[in-house]
């Protein structure tokens, strides 16, 4: 005993170590996350229970659960959410320790039994939302700023490599990946792209300014700055608070719109307490299928009722074109006790272009949101720096940042998967096959094809035929920027079997500046003329038109000899002048009224004209898509207004026409949720001068089957001829429509109304209204024609019913009054 009392202060620990040890060795822990498997996010308040059993618990705000038990209660652990399908999970209980991620499916938020109740909790909690949402919406703070990090995914999926190597030229495309993904089997995706972006973001509530300062981009190959801008944050950021939520190229109603209990039916489900905070959980179902309504739920701070999270859902049966699923989440945070900001929102689609479990695309777009800071003399300091509302900065060599770099700025660190995307870019970009196949494909969709230093293209134009030359062959030669960075030359040569003469054109481009854009631009054309180009739409000068031309209406064709000489500069911001130099000699070839038919006096050549023109364009905030040499308009959010201003002389290199045009336009592209979006075009001109036809203003009319937005599609090209002139164009996408009775069909409708006034003058009628000849003038009567139709046929098609309903009176070559017209229109 006394050797026991002696070592007492010693054995007793560890007596009591060794029981500890030898009842820890009983525990039985499992410990997992249950996450959305389409948007990979935590699932909040998920129940988790053992099955035929009372052991359970739900998971925390983060999706995470753990148990600490004696035993296994049972074999099978189940997991329930409001929204998803039951998930079961088969134990292995001869472990004492399991980790696990539960990857929960969609399901319905309309399960359970229907109670008829006299008071909708939900109805009163979607009240007190919107009744606090000037409170809660961060756009209430006078100004504020915060530092952005946006990453953008692209993966494949649905990819069977197997079948994939079998067609001859991928097969080495897929041998590659093969060497970097075990690509045995079927493979749910497949990373392919990722993105970062860092930026300041500054917003200014009176007078309304942003601005944003891209600090970082890892675009992983791509140097374009106009793509980078793009991948900022400037129209990225989602605002539920809105009554709308735009989406793709639609609106969507918010589920806590102003009106959303005309949408939605709303129900609260739970009500749970996170640090010290009650929220209730309130779920949303659309109230009518086929409307441009979200399902989903979103989590509802008790006290201040501001949103802490909005889940969004959108399914197939959502009329946007491609779509499988959607997910939109939307995180809040605490600024304070009382306010709430924006901190995370991460945007999920799968898009299946060729139908359901064939190849697709998931795009994933994730940002969060630090260094909060509202209403601050700091951000106004910042905004002031601007010279228009809105700017976006990018800081030099802000995409060549070092990975030590990204490895410290990131919000969040990559994922394993994440980090080997960055890995296998790097691979297939640096591979020889990988670059001959993407040159492939980008010539077979665009029609160009670099070879060195030199591009050949577009393919759809080498071969085509019409009534005057028969079989017409033509080759396109340029430069491209691997020859020179400021200079492009291109060329082409064109042969017509029939009438065996070999036409062509050359011309220069050069590009001292791109901001502000300044170019020259020289040019000869010794060519036919093919009449009005308009960009999308089908001209007379390729192979895809050969087989839908109008039958029984002559073909027109003219002789264009013409040089030209472009000088443009973008003056400021939101406007451009261009000035353009014309020296043009035209000549009618059949079915219009011959050279012959015109005198001149003088040493002047009939249809011979030279012109100075100056145009001033009018784009306040327009958005462009640039490459290396040309920009393609992304549009504005403000109407694009263009003047033109034209004078002729006599007497210069032969000419023989003293003239003035004048010309003017407006156009916009305006969003009236609920019912669509109206496009509309308002134009006017007049021309001073007595001329022959040629140089008078020609009404734009179609001759083929392909419907044209531009034109009139019941006129015929050269029917209409004006010296001064005023129209209205309009276009009204409705969206489901009365398709909605028939949400299968995922058809849309529109309808269009094209109107003219136009007259000549005395003069001008005496010298064209000559016998023979085919024109009209609408003598300041009314042209007009309605239609309407079906879009989105099988995703790409469109079909227009077109009326010719005025004038009544005139007479012309075609005298129906109705067309039906096709079209391709590839949208979401």
């Amino acid at each position: 005993m006394p050797l026991l009392k002696q070592y007492s202060p010693i054995l007793l620990p560890i007596l009591f170590l060794a029981t500890s040890l030898a009842a820890t060795g009983q525990v039985k822990i499992i410990h997992g996350m249950a996450r959305d498997s389409h948007s990979e996010e935590p699932i909040p308040f998920a129940s988790v229970s053992f099955k035929h059993t009372t052991i359970g618990k739900l998971t925390d705000s983060s999706g995470s659960f753990s148990f600490n038990l004696n035993n296994w209660p049972s074999d099978t652990l189940e997991i329930s959410c409001v929204g998803y399908q039951p998930f079961r999970y088969i134990l292995d209980k001869k472990k004492d320790s399991v980790s696990v991620i539960f990857n929960l499916e969609r399901g319905t938020f309309n399960e359970g039994a229907q109670v008829k109740i006299k008071i909708n909790k939900g109805l009163l909690v979607w009240r007190k939302i919107v009744q606090h949402k000037t409170e809660n919406d961060r756009y209430r703070f006078d100004n504020f700023s915060y530092e952005l990090y946006n990453k953008l995914e692209l993966d494949l999926k649905n990819i069977n490599f197997q079948k994939f190597g079998r067609f001859k030229p991928l097969k080495s495309i897929s041998d590659l990946i093969n060497q970097n993904i075990d690509t045995s089997e079927v493979i749910n995706y497949l990373p392919t792209y990722l993105t970062e972006t860092l930026s300041d973001y500054y917003y200014q509530k009176s007078p309304k300014t942003r601005r944003e300062i891209i600090k970082a981009a890892n675009t992983n190959g791509v140097k374009n700055e106009s793509v980078l801008k793009l991948l900022g944050g400037m129209d990225q950021v989602v605002n539920v608070y809105n009554n709308f939520i735009p989406l793709f190229d639609k609106q969507f109603v918010s589920p806590i719109s102003d009106n959303g209990d005309y949408y939605y039916n709303y129900r609260v489900v739970d009500t749970q307490v996170i640090s010290n905070q009650r929220f209730y959980h309130l779920i949303f179902t659309p109230r009518r299928k086929g409307g441009d309504t979200f399902e989903g739920d979103c989590w509802v701070h008790a006290g201040t009722f501001a949103i802490q999270r909005m889940n969004l859902r959108l399914g197939k049966e959502a009329n946007i074109n491609f779509l499988e699923t959607l997910s939109l989440i939307q995180e809040y945070k605490f600024l304070d006790d009382t306010t709430w900001f924006l901190s995370k929102d991460k945007f999920v689609a799968d898009l299946s272009p060729v139908g359901k479990d064939k190849p697709g695309f998931i795009a994933r777009k994730t940002t969060t949101y630090r260094k909060v800071i509202v209403n601050d003399t700091s951000v106004v300091l910042e905004v002031s720096k601007n010279k228009l509302m809105e700017e976006i900065i990018t800081l030099p060599k802000a995409n060549e940042k070092p990975k030590e770099f990204w490895t410290t700025v990131r919000h969040e660190p990559l994922t394993k998967t994440e980090s080997g995307i960055i890995k296998m870019i790097d691979t297939l970009t640096n591979a020889p096959v990988f670059q001959k196949f993407t040159r492939s494909m980008a010539f077979i969709g665009s029609g160009y094809k670099d070879i060195g230093n030199y591009e050949i293209g577009p393919w759809f134009n080498w071969i085509t035929s019409n009534g005057w030359e028969g079989f017409r062959v033509r080759f396109d030669i340029a430069t491209n920027k691997h020859f020179n960075k400021k200079f492009k030359f291109h060329t082409y040569l064109a042969y017509g079997f029939g009438d065996k003469k070999l036409k062509g054109m050359g011309e220069i481009f050069y590009l001292p500046n791109k901001s502000p854009r300044t170019f020259l631009y020289a040019s000869y054309t010794h060519d036919l003329d093919f009449g009005q180009n308009y960009y999308g739409e089908v001209s007379s000068d390729n192979i895809f038109a050969l087989a839908i031309r109008k039958n029984n209406i002559p073909v027109k064709n003219i002789k264009v000899d013409e040089k030209k000489l472009e000088f443009f500069n973008e003056t400021l911001p939101w406007m451009s002048n261009l000035i353009t130099i014309t020296h043009k000699t035209t000549l009618p070839l059949r079915n219009l009224l011959p050279i012959d038919s015109f005198k001149v006096t003088g040493n002047g050549k009939p249809f011979t004209n030279f012109e100075i023109a100056l145009r001033i364009r009018f784009a306040y905030l327009e958005r462009f898509l640039e490459s290396h040499f040309y920009r393609t308009s992304l549009g504005s959010s403000y109407p694009i207004g263009e003047i033109n201003i034209s004078q002729g002389f006599a007497g210069i290199l032969k000419s023989s026409y003293p003239y003035t045009k004048i010309s003017a336009s407006v156009s916009d592209y305006v969003n009236i949720p609920p019912f669509g979006n109206i496009s509309w075009l308002v134009y006017g001109g007049k021309t001073f001068g007595t001329l022959p036809y040629i140089l008078l203003d020609i009404a734009p009319g179609n001759e083929l089957y392909y419907y044209n937005k531009f034109a009139f599609n019941m006129m015929n090209r050269w029917e209409f001829i004006h010296d001064k002139y005023a129209g209205i164009n309009i276009e009204h996408n409705i969206g489901n429509g009365i398709f909605r009775l028939f949400p299968k069909l995922r058809f849309r409708q529109f309808w269009t109304a094209k109107t003219l006034w136009g007259s000549l003058s005395p003069g001008n009628q005496a010298l064209n209204f000559k016998q023979g000849h085919n024109f009209q003038t609408l003598n300041g009567n009314t042209y007009l024609e309605l239609g309407t139709g079906i879009d989105n046929i099988f995703h790409v098609f469109r079909i227009d019913f077109v009326w010719r309903v005025l004038p009544s009176t005139l007479t012309r070559q075609n005298d129906k009054n109705f067309g039906i017209f096709g079209s391709f229109r590839v949208a979401f």
